[in-house]
């Protein structure tokens, strides 16, 4: 029973499509088209959606909506039905092609590569967008079935997982309906905005929705009482006209509410009038402009709301005056003003654009495919960055300036002089140090208005700087200062790592990762490329480190008095043998030279492993070393046992740590004389910082043990006015 009612509803399915279809495509579309249906109605007549419908349902309604929503022909439509085949390995691009031919074949090609993206993360988000925008300049057709896939999935997210939901509805607000808008197909931008809403803010997306609801009576009331004397006029003037009064999308007047801090009653646009002239193209503009009088002549108009979008179209087409006038009431109405013609364009985008215009892409649409291309061809570009930098770009109103030559150039409402010197090419971006904008010179951060004549000024000398990306807002200019920066930032680095490594050759100093270490901590930094950044920003003179970085060296092979082995060595390095009485190197292992590592300085009783490195032998970890877990992930092949002898010769282990407390005088001689005098502990150094009433202080001193360090912390936290005593891993 349920199968035959779902037969049926594919049927109906289906002939609603062959009729959406009349007039619109060729009998040998219609041909293809019974093809592909039979086809698909075969391939997948097991699959169903996560839903529990027929999958067929899925890809019957995606063809619908190319052709009744978009307004696409016969060839968009049987690759609609076949969108799914390649991706879902049930057909591939030599089996389209025999069956049908290489453009339907090419299109569902170009849709299966997008779907063989799974966004799940940011970075793969950005490449989805990638493969989508790329695909436009093939062969757009590509893109405009995937948005139709696109609405029909969000349409049919009702009984999906939440973790889907929420998926598809960030595709739809970042991705999707950004593009959508940018091609123009308006109408279909705010649906998905609106069901997107619906899924990610439900409260305020059905409350606002039945407000819209409960005050359908009073804003038609309303619409007639504000048309009526537009009617008139425009009646005797023997205009063919139709008036249309809807409201504005949810999305849309909650992103007023937010934007404006109002309320749903404060917004005073919640809906639009539309006047459309059936207007010949040789008489539509004059006759725009002719309903735009009659409309101001009966309603006080806004002269600063007024867009005119007929003498210049906006570069996906769009066309229509839009103006805001006082209506009854003293209320805002927003009126556009548009053809037949315009309105087609304006509902369905770019395929009715190009009905009007011939098969061809038109000139300001292939300008815009070709800067989207650039930056997506950044090498450098940070592929997170890309969803960002679009979308902006995508929703921008636009201006207009000139170079000298007279060549029209467009550019988002906000853009500077640096991104004019960007859009012209790269390298004069980077060069760019001002210029003379009407005559006039100006910096890089001047905005650009309509109408300028902007000529750049470069200087062989000028290079870019992060705080450039502050003062441009194009995602060219942002994506080539990014790159340019982040070439320039690794040229210093590895400049500065050159001149420091160069400078310990000289100074016969083999463990360069340790001198770094020893660098970047001396001068506070937070990381060595601070550290090779300054080198070579000469902001450093090396020569004043070397006695630091040679005593350091030396360092490794203590003062008698500060033994870290049992046995003395005849060499310059630290270097403990086997033979030691206090360390039991992987009982395999004999004659093994070992050191104690600097960057957690183990002392007896500590839980403590061993590490083989290239040039040094052994060192001795910590467990808790901040290294040991990067050095057993790694490298666990080169970590060895170790532990210490239940008893060892009288030594000393040379540690650090950290005193905490409350800034008083006499606060150093009391932990310097408990240290010394007291505990008889030797200290090797003491240094002291102070801020805001409190105290720093680092003490590197040498200890028998771990029972003899916390004995020596347990009794600093004793004396009046230290708060804490804590042990420290590198001197």
């Amino acid at each position: 029973m349920e199968t035959s009612k779902e037969e049926k509803q594919i049927i109906n399915r289906y002939r609603g499509l062959l009729r959406a279809c009349q007039n619109k495509v060729t009998p040998s579309d219609i041909k293809f088209i019974s093809k592909a249906y039979k086809e698909v109605l075969y391939l997948y007549k097991d699959k169903r959606s996560t839903s529990g419908t027929p999958y067929v349902f899925h890809v019957i309604d995606v063809a619908r909506i190319c052709i009744d929503e978009i307004g696409l022909g016969g060839t968009s439509i049987v690759a609609a039905l076949l969108h799914d085949t390649i991706s879902d390995k049930l057909l591939n691009l030599v089996d389209i092609e025999k069956r049908y031919n290489e453009t339907i074949a090419n299109i569902v090609d170009g849709l299966s590569k997008i779907s063989s993206l799974d966004p799940k993360d940011p970075k793969t988000q950005a490449e989805n967008f990638r493969e989508l925008i790329l695909t436009l300049s093939t062969d757009a057709r590509v893109i405009l079935i995937k948005l139709a896939d696109r609405l029909e999935t969000m349409r049919s997210l009702s009984n999906k997982p939440r973790a889907y939901q929420l998926k598809t509805a960030w595709e739809a607000f970042h991705l999707y309906a950004p593009l959508a808008h940018r091609l123009g197909l308006y109408k279909l931008k705010s649906e998905m905005e609106d069901l997107a809403m619906k899924y990610t803010n439900e409260d305020e997306y059905r409350q606002i929705l039945r407000k819209l609801k409960n005050t359908t009576t009073r804003r038609n009331k309303f619409i007639k009482e504000f048309i009526e004397p537009i009617e008139k006029e425009l009646q005797k003037r023997n205009l063919n006209f139709e008036i249309k009064g809807r409201p504005k999308a949810v999305f849309s007047i909650w992103k007023k509410m937010q934007k404006q801090g109002v309320t749903f009653d404060e917004v005073y646009d919640v809906f639009a009038i539309r006047v459309i002239l059936n207007s010949p193209p040789e008489t539509e503009k004059s006759d725009c402009w002719q309903v735009y009088s009659i409309i101001t002549d009966s309603w006080t108009p806004n002269p600063e709301r007024l867009r005119d979008w007929i003498s210049v179209p906006k570069s996906n087409g769009y066309e229509s005056l839009h103006t805001t006038v006082v209506g009854p009431e003293g209320k805002w109405v927003e009126v556009q003003i548009r053809s037949k013609r315009m309105d087609d364009v304006a509902e369905r985008g770019l395929a009715a654009h190009w009905k009007y215009k011939g098969i061809k892409q038109d000139k300001s649409l292939d300008q815009w495919v070709t800067k989207v291309r650039e930056i997506l061809e950044t090498p450098a570009s940070v592929p997170e960055d890309l969803v960002d930098q679009f979308k902006l770009n995508l929703y921008q109103k636009e201006i207009f300036a000139f170079t000298p030559n007279g060549d029209l150039r467009k550019f988002p409402h906000g853009a500077t002089v640096l991104d004019f010197a960007f859009d012209i090419h790269s390298d004069i971006g980077c060069k760019c140090t001002g210029a003379k904008v009407n005559g006039r010179n100006v910096p890089i951060k001047h905005p650009l208005e309509n109408g300028d004549v902007v000529e750049i000024i470069t200087s062989k000398n000028q290079k870019p700087k992060v705080d450039w990306l502050q003062q441009v807002i194009t995602g060219k200019a942002k994506a080539k200062i990014k790159q340019s920066v982040r070439e320039d930032k690794n040229k210093q680095l590895s400049l500065g790592k050159e001149l420091l490594y160069r400078r310990l050759k000289n100074w016969k100093i083999t463990d360069t990762d340790e001198a770094v270490q020893i660098l970047t901590k001396h001068l506070k930094l937070k990381n060595s490329a601070m550290l090779f950044e300054r080198i070579s920003a000469e902001k450093i003179n090396l020569s004043d480190f070397k006695g630091l970085l040679l005593q350091q060296d030396e360092g490794e092979m203590p003062p008698t008095e500060q033994v870290e082995q049992a046995k003395p060595k005849q060499k310059e390095k630290t270097e403990t043998s086997a033979t030691s009485d206090y360390l039991i190197i992987d009982e395999k292992l004999v004659n093994i030279d070992y050191k104690l590592a600097k960057c957690c300085n183990p002392i007896f009783g500590d839980s403590v492993f061993g590490f083989v490195t290239i040039k040094d032998g052994i060192k001795i970890h910590r467990t808790s070393c901040p290294n040991a877990a990067q050095l057993h992930q790694k490298y666990g092949y080169r970590v060895v046992n170790a532990k210490w002898k239940e008893s060892k010769a009288e030594s000393s282990f040379q540690t650090t740590i950290k005193v905490v407390g409350y800034d008083e005088l006499g606060m150093v001689n009391r932990i310097s004389e408990l240290i010394s005098k007291d505990l008889k502990v030797n200290m090797r150094s003491f240094s002291i910082s102070s801020s805001n009433g409190m105290f720093e202080g680092k003490i590197q001193l040498f200890v028998t043990d771990t029972k003899h360090l916390e004995t020596l912390l347990y009794r600093l936290t004793k004396i009046k006015g230290v708060q804490k005593a804590v042990r420290m891993n590198r001197d």
